[in-house]
């Protein structure tokens, strides 16, 4: 057997290991690289490291420390409360205040299901109480985190757009940004109106009797219920790594889901946590949260318009933020989420030797030369599709878009930025799996449904997501 088969088995198991039991992909996959670099390439451990990916790495962590001090500090939990008031009490604008929101939020560099655990629990719960149809509610957040997550400033944006820059391919970080909210926005529209939104429209606004008003609207005056505790997630390697950020998750949104009687959340942290709290209010948001939003604001505007290092950029300001609320700080260093950076990376270390041996370039020959370039094209969509609906799409992104570097440099007439952003989506939009992380959160927050009914619903959908997404975006971004 061939080295470069080898490899390439090796890589295949190692999905199937991490479906199949609850252990961290990236482990595996420096396990993977250390054995097939030894065994089979006959490579020096300095080497194997060399595959490392630094960049990627200072990105994620500090992606990650910067969203959680937002989260803890209640900066999530106020942009939610405005979001939802800007809506008047429309019931039919709150899915699309769900999808935005939960888009906002992996655009400035959640990770998917973490977006998805905040947003969830509120949505459901409006949902059940409203009278909306959870599967529209629930498929809208998913979608709306998928939608936002190729942001140049994401952690699925950063990944593509660092493998694709390293290959030397034509690049633009807009594109597939556009592409991924552009195919989850329509898909989201089909959902609302085929799944009762016409309805939603007609419906009067939320209406709450005010001792001392009168009326107004109150799309938060109710309680809804609290996060599902203990989601067990159904063989997705993304699973297992985000385990204890999903639960750090719901804890904020528990914040949100709690009412004081009057339509107000409470933020989780005790006030004496936040050194700014009480000198200085906007619009409910203390100087701490504030400053948050004037972070993140900042984290876009110098690593896009600036093209500052986005991990150095998001530290920088996760510094700033902590020089001000120390307390804070120490929650926010523990929520980073060292499991899925640890697949992440795992997984690239593991590329980079399949790299070094050849066997990416073996592969994107063969590819190429199996039948037309355009079918090869269709053929790694539809394989990055199947893998992400039941494996982790960060995975996915990371070892079949290096694949398909070689196949794409030979000048075959795919267009390189088209096909990227085919892959991007095609591997992504498939989480509405309830095999995902993200579809089983949906299903284990869904409220007054029969779970069965509802997982067979899921089940359905994402079976459908996952047969046809690869053939029409195969169809808008490489043929067309």
């Amino acid at each position: 057997m061939s080295p470069h088969l080898i490899s390439i088995l090796a890589l295949c198991a190692m999905f199937v290991i991490a479906t199949v039991l609850p252990i961290n992909m990236g482990v595996i996959a420096f396990v993977g690289a250390f054995l097939v670099g030894t065994l089979v390439a006959g490579m020096q451990a300095k080497g194997i490291l060399a595959g490392f990916p630094a960049d990627l790495f200072l990105t994620l962590v500090g992606i990650t420390f910067l969203f959680a001090q937002a989260q803890n500090n209640g900066t999530i939990d106020w942009l939610v409360r405005l979001a939802v008031r800007a809506v008047g009490g429309r019931i039919a604008a709150i899915p699309w205040i769900m999808f935005g929101i939960a888009a906002a939020l992996t655009a400035v560099g959640a990770v998917s299901p973490a977006a998805v655990a905040i947003i969830a629990p509120i949505a459901l719960g409006f949902a059940a109480k409203y009278g909306i149809n959870p599967l529209m509610m629930g498929l809208m957040v998913i979608h709306g985190a998928q939608g936002g997550g190729f942001s140049p400033i994401s952690i699925y944006g950063g990944i593509t757009n660092k493998i694709v820059e390293k290959a030397g391919l034509p690049l633009s970080e807009m594109t597939t940004a556009f592409a991924s909210l552009g195919v989850n926005l329509a898909v989201a529209v089909a959902l609302f109106f085929a799944l009762g939104g016409v309805r939603l429209m007609r419906q009067p606004r939320i209406i709450q009797k005010s001792a001392n008003s009168g009326a107004s609207f109150a799309p938060f005056g109710a309680a809804y219920a609290v996060p599902a505790q203990g989601v067990q997630i159904y063989g997705d390697a993304e699973g297992e790594a985000l385990t204890e950020e999903k639960g750090a998750m719901a804890r904020s949104a528990d914040s949100v889901l709690s009412s004081n009687g009057k339509g107000n959340a409470q933020t989780p942290p005790s006030p004496k946590d936040f050194t700014a709290s009480g000198m200085f209010q906007y619009n409910g948001a203390d100087v701490h949260q504030v400053v948050t939003v004037l972070g993140l604001i900042a984290l876009a505007v110098l690593t896009l318009y600036f093209k500052l290092d986005i991990g150095f950029v998001a530290i920088t300001i996760g510094f700033i933020l902590s020089m001000m609320a120390p307390n804070v700080q120490k929650r926010a260093i523990t929520q980073v989420s060292w499991p899925e950076i640890m697949l992440i990376v795992g997984v690239s270390t593991y590329v980079g030797v399949m790299q070094k041996m050849g066997t990416i370039d073996f592969v994107g020959h063969s590819v190429a030369g199996l039948t037309s370039p355009l079918m090869a094209a269709l053929l790694l969509c539809f394989v990055g599709a199947v893998v992400s609906a039941f494996a982790s799409s960060t995975a996915v992104l990371g070892s079949l878009i290096p694949l398909a570097v070689p196949f794409l440099q030979q000048g075959t007439g795919v267009d390189a930025i088209g096909f990227i952003a085919a892959m991007a989506v095609a591997s992504t939009i498939v989480d509405v799996s309830p095999f995902s992380t993200n579809g089983a959160l949906v299903l284990a927050n869904a409220q007054g449904i029969d779970r069965d009914v509802f997982l067979r619903q899921l089940m359905i959908y994402g079976a459908a997501v996952t047969l046809l997404s690869p053939f029409v975006v195969w169809f808008l971004f490489v043929v067309l």
